[in-house]
């Protein structure tokens, strides 16, 4: 992790939380946390990361996925499972407002639960996809189970 030379291009399309300073920088070592654990040895990695509400990521749900309801994160990755990864991951969306309501029901901060989306994400990014079974969900909650307690931000056995 230490040396590697990440680009994240952020954009915010919200006012419903204030995106600061120490956040990005938690979500940036999310993503290079996630890489790492995952063996991805790219030098320059580059992730687009766009920060909304919960309107915003429910009309690309509906766009995307043909749901028309909000969600805590979108991925779009730049290539498939298997393929060789360079460059460019992809794109994640957050909703910051979804984020802050799963904290608070979770009983959890806001920016542990932002964590989790993230490496959530970069996962998906990475090819994982807990839709496609119950084996693959199983696999990929354990990787990010484990990744947040690389983060140091713990999680319960079963919570997510």
């Amino acid at each position: 992790m230490a040396g590697r030379k990440l680009m994240v291009y952020l954009e915010n399309e919200q006012d419903v939380i204030a995106v600061t300073y120490k956040l990005r920088m938690l979500l940036r070592r999310a993503i290079l946390e996630t890489l790492d654990y995952e063996g991805v040895e790219i030098d320059s990695p580059e992730v687009s990361m766009t920060f909304t509400d919960n309107e915003g990521i429910r009309a690309l749900n509906q766009e995307h996925r043909g749901i028309d309801k909000a969600t805590d994160v979108l991925s779009f990755p730049m290539f498939e499972r298997g393929e060789k990864i360079e460059g460019t991951l992809g794109d994640i969306v957050i909703s910051l407002e979804r984020a802050r309501e799963q904290a608070e029901l979770y009983g959890h901060s806001f920016e542990r639960e932002t964590a989790f989306l993230c490496v959530h994400s970069v996962l998906h990014l990475l090819g994982y996809d807990h839709e496609l079974g119950e084996e693959e969900d199983r696999d990929m909650r354990r990787r990010q189970r484990e990744i947040i307690a690389r983060l140091g931000l713990g999680i319960e056995a079963e919570e997510q």
